[in-house]
């Protein structure tokens, strides 16, 4: 009686008999352990290096002096404004003389950012007008460095309370005169003895449409702060 073998049993993921080889999930030419780099490695990638310094900056001054405007002209991102429509509401307590075209106002603040040599960067807060939204000034003042109190010749009363209120905090503030077409040309002693401030508070003159004079303001306001004495450098870091 002559033996003959039963047909071989196939079985699926078998190799060489007929079935589907088991599935190889190692990436060609990656083999971990074998001087390839393993795909699946979660490791994160190191951080950017930040700025070497950061500082917060307030912008403030009265009621359509171009403080967002000047924001907006140095800030090398996107600023971010609050502004909304003026209405009937606010006609007899905004005072709109001598900017009778001025639509918007700012509720909250403005926001933007400038990153200045050596790493520094700084992180501007235009505050809002109005006396009515004054008390988010508390707020936005924290932490920061100093202030720039911009101010319109042409209604100088306008930003008495800017800097009745960074004198009372003796927070470093500089003035920036915003020089508008129609305003007269002011001497730096005169708007000095006007505003009835100390000596040695800075009084710069600016176009706060431009990037440039915009930016001179700013490091006007840095060297000032830096130069108080005692001036807590770490304290005041914003991040």
């Amino acid at each position: 009686m002559t033996y003959v073998p039963s047909e071989p049993v196939l079985r699926a993921g078998a190799p060489g008999v007929g079935g589907t080889a088991p599935r190889d999930d190692t990436e060609p030419g990656i083999q971990p352990g074998v001087g390839g780099t393993d795909p699946r490695d979660d490791t994160e990638p190191a951080p950017a290096a930040g700025p070497s310094s950061a500082y917060k900056i307030l912008v403030a001054g009265g009621f359509g002096v171009g403080k967002t405007t000047l924001v907006g002209a140095v800030s090398e991102i996107r600023p971010l404004h609050t502004e909304e429509l003026m209405t009937e509401a606010g006609s007899g307590v905004d005072d709109i003389r001598r900017i009778e075209q001025k639509t918007t106002t700012t509720v909250a603040m403005d926001f933007g950012r400038i990153t200045l040599s050596q790493g520094t960067v700084l992180y501007l807060f235009g505050t809002p007008g109005q006396d009515r939204f004054w008390f988010m000034w508390e707020e936005l003042s924290r932490g920061a460095l100093g202030a720039v109190v911009l101010i319109d010749t042409r209604r100088i009363e306008a930003s008495f309370a800017a800097i009745d209120y960074f004198e009372h905090r003796s927070d470093p503030f500089i003035v920036a005169v915003n020089r508008f077409q129609d305003a007269y040309d002011y001497t730096a002693e005169e708007i000095r003895d006007a505003l009835d401030i100390a000596p040695e508070v800075p009084i710069v003159l600016c176009d706060a449409r431009r990037r440039e004079s915009a930016k001179e303001v700013l490091v006007a306001l840095i060297e000032h702060a830096m130069r108080r004495p005692g001036h807590p450098d770490e304290a005041q870091a914003y991040a």
